[in-house]
């Protein structure tokens, strides 16, 4: 097992309000990683994305243990959103610079042959194998409810006025439920976490294409975030890579 991760301002950000976690646990056979995409005005994403991240990190390290179900894994995943969520609410409620304040939140546990993901809002999980990309994960989005019920299309929702616009998000409301997924994995498998700063400006081919083919696995991260910069950066960046 192994796992890059590197988060990057971009080109038109003052400030990078994406965070990230990453935590290799050899003798448990383990990976578990976490990415956070804050939103809010001055520092206040930046507060609600790194608050958030610590949080479930703490909460999914005092529980996880070798040899446990995917379906317990899926328990403690659910539990550590919640409890990111009403921490970063009652923070949002506790100074009137986090007013209204929030995060996304995508999260994998790595162990063995099978990952569990648990997401709400934009940043994405993708499966990378040698035919092909798959995304793990559903946006909490309105222009993702708009593909969905076929008002636009795939293409249309890239460069959509509204692509911002979430439906599900960390610390907005008081109570906030993530969906999980779980997936069987294979060696030479890779898993890919990132924020929207790069799912909106690399094609899921590109990605595929820089893991298998584009170089050094260490470097990929870097090549990710580049091209994305080269198209104007229009957000924070982040990427996280695993490799089974």
């Amino acid at each position: 097992m192994k796992a890059w991760g590197k988060t990057n301002i971009g080109r038109t950000r003052t400030e990078n309000q994406d965070s990230f976690f990453l935590d290799i646990m050899p003798e448990a056979d383990m990976i578990l990683c976490v990415v956070c995409d804050g939103m809010g005005g001055a520092k206040a994403g930046g507060v609600a994305s790194e608050f958030a991240s610590s949080v479930f990190i703490e909460n999914m390290r005092s529980k996880l243990r070798m040899d446990m179900s995917v379906e317990y894994i899926s328990e403690i995943i659910s539990e550590s959103v919640a409890q990111a969520n009403i921490k970063v609410y009652e923070k949002s409620l506790s100074d009137k610079a986090y007013e209204g304040m929030g995060t996304t939140l995508v999260s994998a546990v790595l162990m063995g042959k099978q990952v569990v993901i648990g997401h709400v809002g934009d940043s994405r999980a993708y499966l990378l194998r040698p035919g092909g990309i798959t995304r793990l994960t559903r946006d909490h989005s309105l222009v993702e409810d708009m593909v969905r019920m076929g008002d636009i299309t795939e293409e249309e929702a890239r460069n959509h006025p509204n692509k911002n616009l979430l439906t599900r998000a960390i610390g907005t409301t008081e109570e906030e439920k993530c969906d999980i997924t779980i997936q069987e994995v294979n060696d030479g498998d890779f898993l890919l976490l990132c924020t929207d700063g790069l799912s909106s400006m690399v094609e899921e081919q590109e990605m595929l294409d820089e893991v298998y083919h584009g170089g050094e696995k260490q470097d990929v991260c870097d090549r990710l975030i580049n091209i994305a910069n080269s198209r104007g950066g229009r957000d924070n960046i982040t990427v996280v890579l695993i490799e089974v």
